[in-house]
């Protein structure tokens, strides 16, 4: 089973016997809203991407892509040889580095907003960096009636039912009722962490396959 964007739309409405006119138009509100949730909850090796970029000679900031979510690597050429930077919190980097004049190899990280990072020390050259990270994908709701996302194809029940518990508070609906679209995601989104946290990061040869005791 899989959504399309009208197919998913289809589903709220049918789930929740419901057709207002103002429900209807937070539809796609409620979609993004599960999806967000869905990637703050599970780490998912599909939506990690690496960028290539530089850090500039006396600029201790280092800016962050649009659709940065979370970091889990940066690293720069230092003659030839790749250098990760340890991510440490922004208070750290003020403290170690306080004269943001001085320069030298950049050693840590740390995100300063959201859109730079600082970098400790300033910079004494322009390096090649590159950052590995975990990014926000476009929403189901920005594409054609037609048009389906990773999400929307894969992990459809945590979708859906995300989808519904975020439509069903809107609605204020029973709190069993409630409750039921929130356990539903909740098992669907166990399955979905047991794939991204699991399964993808594993392999037959090295792990072997699993097996369980006969009782």
């Amino acid at each position: 089973m899989s959504f399309t964007y009208a197919e998913l739309k289809t589903a709220i409405q049918d789930f929740t016997d419901n057709t207002e006119t103002s429900f209807v138009s937070n539809l796609p509100v409620f979609i993004r809203t599960a999806e967000e949730r869905i990637f703050k909850l599970v780490d998912l090796e599909n939506f990690r991407i690496n960028q290539s970029a530089s850090m500039s000679t006396g600029n201790r900031f280092f800016g962050a892509p649009p659709h940065f979510l979370a970091s889990f690597s940066l690293s720069i050429s230092v003659n030839g040889s790749k250098q990760f930077l340890l991510q440490k919190d922004v208070n750290f980097l003020q403290e170690y580095w306080p004269d943001s004049s001085e320069r030298s190899v950049p050693e840590f990280y740390a995100l300063f907003d959201d859109s730079n990072f600082l970098i400790a020390p300033t910079p004494d050259a322009n390096y090649d960096a590159e950052l590995h990270y975990y990014y926000r994908p476009t929403s189901l709701t920005a594409g054609a009636a037609g048009g389906t996302t990773w999400l929307s194809v894969n992990a459809p029940n945590a979708l859906l039912y995300a989808s519904l518990t975020e439509a069903y508070i809107y609605m204020k609906g029973e709190q069993d009722v409630l409750a039921l679209y929130e356990q539903r995601f909740q098992e669907s989104l166990m399955r979905l962490k047991n794939l991204a946290e699991g399964r993808e990061n594993n392999d037959a040869y090295r792990k072997g396959l699993p097996t369980q005791e006969r009782t």
